[in-house]
């Protein structure tokens, strides 16, 4: 079960957190500037939109939170 506090922190991650999480995952060079939750995937990640510099101005992409429960632990992709 994922309790009402853990849901709490799993869908307001910061861009700061966000970015940790994504460098932990082995993306060592990204850095996000801003994010929003965007909902809960049928398989249960957690979904957010990232927004990133590029040359020229912004881009966005989707990251993904998978929360062990075993562990305690959030792991991040794209």
């Amino acid at each position: 079960m994922i309790t009402a506090e853990k849901l709490a922190t799993l869908t307001t991650f910061t861009p700061q957190a966000l970015t940790r999480a994504i460098n932990l995952a082995g993306y060592k060079g990204d850095l996000f500037t801003s994010c929003k939750f965007l909902g809960i995937t049928n398989g249960g990640q957690f979904c957010y939109m990232a927004v990133y510099h590029v040359e020229g101005g912004t881009d966005s992409c989707k990251v993904f939170l998978t929360y062990n429960h075993a562990e305690g632990s959030v792991k991040a992709d794209y």
